[in-house]
């Protein structure tokens, strides 16, 4: 009987010094994407809205300019939102994602064919 298994190609684009953009942050722009909030965002990652934030600043400093812009407080809650280079970002980043997998079917389904 073949072990079930799967390939998940993990893509990081680090930068020198170590900085890092990879899933997580991506992940975590897409739930701002469509949340409105990095709040609800961290919630739905399950993880401390003090995590999502360091990501959110960390993400902006990789780029020319910031992926997110937020709005503090006030009366209507805040939130923030992706600026267009977050949006283009995330957009290529997905798509990157998308050909590596593509790019690795043949060798994966040779490889699997090799599992116990």
């Amino acid at each position: 009987m073949k072990t079930s298994a799967e390939l998940r190609p993990r893509l990081r684009i680090v930068v020198a010094g170590g900085q890092v953009f990879g899933p997580g942050k991506a992940e975590l722009l897409g739930h701002i994407a469509v949340t409105g909030s990095i709040r609800a965002s961290a919630a739905r990652m399950k993880m401390s809205y003090a995590r999502a934030w360091n990501l959110v600043r960390q993400a902006n400093r990789l780029f020319a300019s910031p992926l997110v812009a937020a709005v503090r407080g006030g009366a209507s809650g805040g939130g923030a939102v992706l600026t267009a280079r977050g949006r283009r970002v995330l957009r290529l980043y997905a798509r990157m994602v998308r050909t590596s997998e593509r790019a690795t079917r043949r060798d994966w389904a040779a490889l699997r064919r090799l599992l116990r």
